[in-house]
């Protein structure tokens, strides 16, 4: 069984979490992305968040949200994702960049529109008090 390893930036505000689409995808997806070979968790938090969204963010006061596992979308059956999220500050204005082709503040109500493991990151937020 193959195992995708990612991780990923959750940016709430006002109760929503801020998601991404990228070019020719259906879904949303919470930002961030792979980890390159030898990148810690926040060097790769770092990058993908600058790559993706153009800011930086803040990896000082970066706190461990969960680890979530999932089907990953678009790929075979027994193919997973593990996702590792993070909270964090940043620095900039945030708008789309690379693949990104829009942005866009979530609510729990929006989980149908996001990737299986997104969805259960939706859950864990909502159960925390911090998606409505």
């Amino acid at each position: 069984m193959a195992e995708i390893d990612k991780v990923a930036w959750i940016l709430v505000r006002d109760g929503l979490v801020l998601s991404t689409r990228s070019r020719g995808k259906d879904v949303w997806y919470l930002p961030g992305g792979k980890r390159e070979p030898g990148e810690t968790d926040l060097e790769t938090l770092r990058r993908e968040i600058d790559e993706e969204l153009s800011v930086a963010v803040d990896v000082r006061d970066a706190v461990h949200l969960g680890t979530f596992t999932a089907q990953a979308h678009g790929h075979a059956a027994g193919t997973t994702v593990r996702m590792t999220c993070y909270r964090a500050g940043y620095e900039g204005r945030l708008r789309p960049a690379a693949e990104i082709a829009e942005m866009a503040w979530l609510g729990y109500a929006d989980r149908h529109r996001t990737s299986p493991v997104d969805q259960v990151i939706f859950a864990h937020l909502r159960a925390a008090g911090l998606l409505r």
